[in-house]
């Protein structure tokens, strides 16, 4: 018997036939004996429309009040998952956040997970009963709802896990896994047997929407063993096993030196020209832009020459006016010469833990994006990461050749779960 969580997202119970699906596969996994603890998202778009009613009323509502309202989209959904577990002649019981004993900080709409009380989960597991518990929101110590932010139930789901030291925390979505790149852009992309944390958290920030990056972090931190499935695999028996998020494994052979391709097509550059090169202007110009609560990624300064320098940075291309107008006010009181910028650039990055003891792999993506005639703006590393910026045009021509040349479309050869057993030895219902 294990314990497991499992999370679905809000397509995964986006209408009372799919909910009644849910119901059927946690219904396979408890009469196997394990125990489950089921946490779903709104029905999907359920969110958008409760908070589009809170901006009917009010441009700026209280995000106290949009708390309150935001979270009875999980409400319906426990509550409904819970019959249909009843219909298929299982116990289970529903809880909100606050019930199970979610605490959170007071920072409403986008709450941080401080302690989850065990206790009412640990009772109803024991008594029989699948828990379901609403997942994306808590309360703080004053009694108040809070949510976690979008995308927060993945993190509810990895908190509980961790909380109860559960054997797995599955996360089903619309996709069957973690794929080394978009399907979308490249036919041939691979689904993944496994991905370290920290590829998975890479492969999150730049852009891969299949896990909410604070779940991945919470994951990596606590370790908790987790894995990505389908909800919409008819296969009950979970024959696709997904993707396991799994810890770094010095020992696995033959480790690939990449594991995927991530993109982010929301990149916009900023370079101030003609800066004084002389200590504190880098402040002087990402001081006003970080006050503005506008995230800055890559930065690049030039080797200085006739005393001065360019100094360049991306943001997320929805920040980019407000940015560039910023840019403008910091030219004037720096005495720089002036402010370029572009909004059409995008963000390609090869992404493996592999990298660390493989040289040339940096040598290697640029000579395929060079054969390709694709130009690099900027690069930025890390030891499990290569960026660059390219212009936008460049995009899908860019991945295709970066897949191809790290071979990605060929199986992984190694496929060790998080304890070292084969993946085939794997906690099935069946």
């Amino acid at each position: 018997m294990a314990l497991i969580v499992q999370k679905f997202g809000g397509t995964s119970v986006g209408s009372t036939e799919r909910i009644r699906n849910v119901a059927r596969r946690v219904a396979r996994w408890h009469a196997r004996g394990h125990q489950v603890v089921v946490v779903p998202s709104a029905m999907a778009g359920e969110t958008n429309r409760l908070l589009a009613l809170a901006k009917e009323m009010s441009p700026s509502p209280d995000p106290r009040e949009l708390d309150v309202i935001a979270s009875t989209g999980e409400q319906v959904t426990i509550a409904l998952l819970a019959i249909a577990l009843h219909a298929e002649g299982i116990q289970a019981r529903s809880f909100t956040g606050p019930q199970v004993g979610v605490l959170t900080d007071s920072t409403f709409t986008k709450a941080r997970i401080l302690k989850i009380n065990q206790d009412k989960i640990r009772k109803s597991l024991n008594d029989g009963s699948v828990v379901v518990v609403a997942g994306f929101q808590g309360a703080d110590e004053e009694g108040n709802i809070t949510t976690l932010g979008r995308g927060g139930s993945d993190t509810s789901a990895v908190a509980l896990a961790a909380a109860l030291k559960a054997d797995e925390c599955q996360i089903y979505t619309d996709v069957d896994g973690v794929y080394t790149t978009d399907p979308r852009v490249v036919p041939e992309a691979r689904k993944l047997d496994t991905i370290t944390f920290e590829e998975m958290l890479e492969m999150a920030s730049l852009g891969s929407k299949v896990l909410q990056i604070r779940s991945v972090e919470f994951a990596g931190k606590y370790k908790v063993k987790l894995r990505v499935l389908s909800s919409f695999e008819e296969d009950f028996d979970d024959d696709c096993a997904g993707t396991l998020i799994t810890i770094e494994d010095k020992k696995r052979m033959e480790q690939p030196v990449i594991s995927g391709i991530a993109f982010n097509r929301d990149e916009a550059k900023l370079t101030v020209l003609g800066v004084p090169d002389r200590p504190g202007t880098a402040f002087q110009i990402l001081g006003p832009v970080a006050d503005a609560n506008i995230d800055v990624d890559m930065i690049i300064q030039n080797i200085g020459h006739d005393g001065t320098t360019d100094f360049s940075f991306t943001v997320n291309r929805n920040d980019y006016a407000k940015a560039m107008k910023i840019l403008k006010e910091v030219k004037e009181r720096i005495g720089a010469r002036s402010v370029a910028g572009n909004p059409t650039i995008c963000k390609v990055s090869a992404v493996g833990v592999g990298m660390r003891s493989h040289p040339g792999v940096a040598s290697r993506m640029f000579a395929a994006l060079g054969k390709e005639g694709i130009n690099m703006a900027m690069i930025s590393t890390s030891e499990i990461k290569i960026s660059v910026v390219i212009d936008e045009k460049s995009l899908e021509h860019a991945v295709r050749t970066l897949h191809k040349a790290f071979g990605l479309e060929k199986p992984q050869k190694s496929t060790l779960s998080l304890t070292g057993r084969d993946e085939t030895d794997i906690i099935t219902p069946s």
